[in-house]
């Protein structure tokens, strides 16, 4: 049985037309209140999941080809297939609420406008899983956001939602936020999991995945709040419909973060597939000022920097990878001629210098050297060899540390300098930066 009652999202009017799924209750001032996000359709998927086997849920999303939207987008039904069976422990469904990519704000807006939509995929999720507690780790500074979650979670325990015999289902759910204390670090998996345990927000090394040892020791799998809240619509909606959005390897709808030197910054809701030019010129409404675009990240600071030339390729895991990049959390920075390319790496260095876990020596001395030469170049003390050192420490850290904190501190600066050398070399040949007036990129840090 489908439950259609209220706005559901419209199908795309075009292959690159805007949608409304993730954000069709945005634009009502009350639907994070339980009663009114009812009224709107909500919380109708836990009768359609209730009704089927847990493995035919599973089954579901993994035929419906959801890929992760928290950076890795690996296929969300294959990660649930590999939680280990059997163990004689508990499962855990973990849900990554720490947004902190620079130029990231999607999924604090779902939380603020639309709380409910986690807390029913959570509850779906953790039916499909075989998890009885789950939990939400949440980015400690977004005190909002987490206000609007906890009074969700209570009013879902006050509606019998969560709790014991959740619709007379015989399905039981206890649901735990947790705030972290706002570490850039316990974004990826295992150090968020060692945070959650009470531990230093550290990575691990893998194996062991979290799918067989976890939290607590226990199988785990570790979802994006975006990712979470876009099961119940498959619930609902089906396969058919998922798919007739995006890719064939990147289906569906996508959140995208726009900020920077654009006069409509925001989130927006396409399906995948959708060019590059359609969301920074057509949504994000262009340039700032009129002025012409100089660089763009298509996945937040931690991805590679692209160029005007690349205004039409596909915000899709394969097309943003092909053009050299990432898809990451798709977020985008809108860098305009005005900015100084050098201090814009400066600006995203100095964050990944503060915020580096410290674990990896490659990481932890990595980023601050680069940080130091950076500031030597835009300080008119650069040197002839400084941008081929800062390769070579690149290539020092890429690939040689225990997660990817370290890649993406790379990724900037490499991009930079395969794309803007000569700005680079005007460092160096003019003894400081030529861009006296130029504005730090707008998103960073």
């Amino acid at each position: 049985m489908s439950h259609d009652s209220g706005p559901v999202g419209r199908e795309p009017r075009s292959p690159a037309g805007e949608v409304r799924v993730l954000t069709s209750r945005w634009g009502d001032g009350r639907a994070h209140e339980l009663d009114r996000f009812a009224e709107l359709g909500g919380y109708a998927s836990l009768d359609d999941a209730f009704a089927k086997n847990p493995a035919d849920l599973v089954q579901l999303v993994k035929d419906s080809g959801l890929r992760g939207r928290g950076g890795a987008g690996f296929p969300t039904g294959m990660k649930w297939g590999f939680l280990a069976k059997g163990t004689g422990r508990p499962t855990y469904l973990v849900v990554n609420a720490d947004e902190s990519e620079p130029g990231t704000f999607k999924d604090m807006e779902l939380l603020e406008r639309d709380p409910h939509a986690l807390v029913e995929g959570v509850i779906v999720s953790a039916y499909a899983i075989g998890c009885r507690t789950a939990f939400i780790y949440l980015r400690g500074e977004c005190g909002f956001a987490g206000r609007r979650l906890a009074a969700a979670i209570d009013a879902a325990y006050d509606k019998g939602l969560l709790g014991r015999d959740i619709r007379g289902s015989g399905f039981d759910l206890d649901v735990i936020l947790h705030r972290g204390a706002g570490a850039y670090i316990c974004g990826e998996e295992t150090a968020l999991l060692s945070s959650l345990e009470g531990q230093r927000g550290q990575p691990k090394l893998r194996p062991p995945f979290p799918a067989v040892e976890g939290l607590y020791r226990a199988p785990t799998t570790v979802n994006n709040v975006e990712t979470i809240a876009t099961v119940p619509w498959i619930v609902r909606k089906g396969v058919d419909w998922f798919r007739g959005m995006g890719t064939e390897k990147s289906p569906g709808p996508k959140l995208i973060s726009v900020s920077g030197d654009v006069n409509n910054p925001g989130n927006f809701e396409f399906p995948m597939g959708t060019p590059a030019r359609e969301v920074i010129m057509g949504a994000a409404g262009g340039m700032l000022d009129g002025k012409s675009l100089k660089a763009w990240t298509p996945g937040g600071s931690s991805t590679p920097l692209l160029t005007a030339d690349h205004l039409d390729v596909t915000f899709d895991f394969e097309a943003i990878q092909a053009a050299g990049s990432l898809l990451g959390t798709a977020a985008v920075i809108v860098l305009s001629e005005d900015v100084c390319i050098v201090r814009a790496c400066l600006n995203f260095t100095e964050f990944y210098a503060h915020e580096s876990c410290g674990k990896c020596t490659p990481c932890r001395e990595g980023t601050d050297w680069m940080r130091k030469i950076l500031i030597r170049l835009e300080t008119g003390q650069g040197r002839k060899d400084d941008p081929e050192t800062l390769k070579d420490i690149s290539d020092g850290i890429f690939g040689r540390v225990f997660c990817a904190f370290g890649d993406g501190a790379t990724s900037p600066i490499l991009s930079a300098l395969k794309y803007f050398p000569d700005e680079f070399a005007q460092h160096v040949d003019g003894h400081g930066c030529p861009f006296p007036g130029a504005r730090v990129a707008a998103g960073a840090h």
